[in-house]
């Protein structure tokens, strides 16, 4: 499906500072509306779950320390499992059937790779795998031994158990994609699953169709190719995510942002042509959703030459520093003791002073954060 030609031109300047309005990075949102910032970045990356701590931490004031665990593990406002990617996310409790029947679209597992890769014999025998996953995990939170066993009894087939012995958890993956698998609290270092709340589940083409329209405004202006890789890219080429995306027709409007053929919800467009940016500087930690769903490769956002320093190997995302929606540089903290280390790395080899300034107070908020009673900044001048 061609693009349509853009109907207008835009600037990477005014549509990052709007992006990173949208994100909650200029107006930080109250404790009390935890759940509402996870709602609007599509879930919270929890691949390390503190670093989906410090993603909600960036985006509230006054967070308490505990809050995202609390309600993840002790209220059940946030479910953990496998989502976007394949990776861990933390997903409103009472948007799980949205998310499930948008989700059940990623369906690589059916391929003749997946299955050869992951051991399996058939379709029919993934198919079989998560139904019986489902069936164990009913009223039960299980330890992946537990779960092998109960499986094994569920089945008769000890041979479908064999898929839970892999520490990453693939074989796992299509059913959390399902809806029928999700993380349960730990008991010690052993982790649990259990099946999560079963809510209607509205059709998959409205479901899709939410999905995306949350993406573009959250993340626009994006290219075809920054939604296929921000779903699953082995699951949504970039044809299909276009599809996707003009399949919301008169809600989207192609743009050109400086050479680049991208799509913005249309009710954003009159804002992100003005906006001009507010000197606004921020610290991102590791994975934050600011940077797991940008434009890749494009240089008014992320200049190549720094590409490896924050998109490293085995898909590690590095903390970065934002400059009115510009990924300025890196920085890293560390715990010694009462006090907290933090170390500025900008890529330019120095900020301007009001950044510097607006730094040092998100430093000051991270130790506050994390309970340090001193800081030690590094990097600022």
């Amino acid at each position: 499906m061609p693009a349509p030609r853009p109907e207008r031109s835009l600037t990477w300047r005014s549509a990052l500072a709007f992006r990173m309005r949208r994100h909650g990075l200029v107006e930080r949102a109250a404790a009390s509306e935890l759940v509402d910032v996870a709602r609007r970045l599509c879930g919270l990356h929890a691949q390390v779950f503190s670093a989906a701590e410090l993603t909600a931490w960036a985006r509230i004031d006054d967070l308490p320390r505990d809050a995202v665990a609390s309600a993840t593990w002790e209220h059940r406002e946030l479910v953990k499992q496998w989502a976007m990617r394949g990776t861990l996310h933390l997903l409103p409790a009472g948007e799980l059937g949205l998310w499930h029947s948008a989700l059940s679209t990623i369906d690589h597992y059916r391929r003749p790779i997946w299955l050869r890769n992951f051991g399996f014999a058939s379709v029919e025998e993934v198919e079989a795998f998560v139904s019986a996953v489902s069936e164990a995990l009913d009223g039960r939170e299980l330890t992946r031994t537990e779960l092998a066993e109960t499986v094994a009894e569920v089945t008769g087939n000890p041979g479908l158990a064999e898929h839970l012995s892999g520490s990453w958890g693939s074989s796992l993956k299509p059913a959390a994609f399902h809806g029928v698998l999700a993380f349960a609290p730990s008991t010690g270092q052993n982790v649990r699953f259990t099946k999560p709340p079963q809510l209607p589940r509205p059709p998959v083409e409205e479901a899709v169709a939410e999905v995306t329209r949350r993406y573009l405004a959250m993340y626009g202006p994006a290219r075809r190719e920054d939604l296929s890789r921000w779903w699953h890219s082995g699951a949504l080429s970039a044809a299909k995510a276009q599809q996707r995306i003009q399949a919301l027709g008169d809600e989207v409007a192609c743009v050109d942002v400086e050479g680049e053929t991208c799509w913005v919800l249309r009710s954003d467009l009159d804002a992100m042509a003005a906006f001009e940016p507010e000197r606004v500087a921020r610290l991102l930690p590791l994975f934050d959703q600011y940077v797991v769903g940008s434009n890749r490769g494009v240089e008014a956002l992320l200049p190549g030459a720094h590409r490896d320093a924050v998109f490293r190997q085995a898909g590690w995302i590095s903390p970065v520093i934002l400059v009115d929606g510009v990924i300025a540089g890196v920085w890293n903290h560390e715990r010694r003791n009462a006090a907290l280390e933090v170390t500025l790395e900008p890529f330019a080899g120095k900020l301007p002073a009001w950044a510097s300034k607006q730094l040092r107070g998100e430093a000051e908020r991270l130790a506050a954060y994390l309970g340090a009673s001193e800081l030690r900044l590094r990097g600022t001048s």
